[in-house]
């Protein structure tokens, strides 16, 4: 019944932009923590961003600052990742997560690839 479903990923041209967004079914979004993950090929699985419910952003990894940001729209269960700037190192599937306020319950989606490369 839970569903995290990510989708705005592709190949682009380093320097360029994509935005993600997952979305979200079958739990109560506005109250779940969100956050972005990324795994390359052969790396472990790291956090890029998160998000509390009211919108502040409580993570956002350093090697991503400046460059990517995260928003939530709870009206439409929506999670968002706005990516520019982008290097090839940031080539990774990235996954959605919601952490509900417990933290008893972690929801994933499926992942979307982005892949950097000229």
């Amino acid at each position: 019944q839970v569903r995290l479903v990510e989708s705005g990923g592709g190949l682009v041209q380093p320097g360029g932009s994509l935005r993600l967004s997952c979305a979200t079914s079958g739990f109560t979004f506005s109250d779940y923590v969100m956050s972005w993950y990324r795994q390359a090929p052969g790396k472990e699985r790291e956090l890029v961003a998160s998000i509390i419910s009211g919108g502040r952003i409580t993570n956002l990894a350093d090697s991503v600052k400046g460059r990517f940001i995260i928003s939530r729209d709870n009206a439409k269960n929506t999670l968002y990742l706005q990516m520019t700037s982008l290097k090839p190192e940031d080539t990774a599937v990235y996954y959605c997560k919601g952490r509900s306020p417990s933290g008893i319950y972690n929801y994933w989606g499926q992942g979307t690839q982005v892949t950097v490369s000229s």
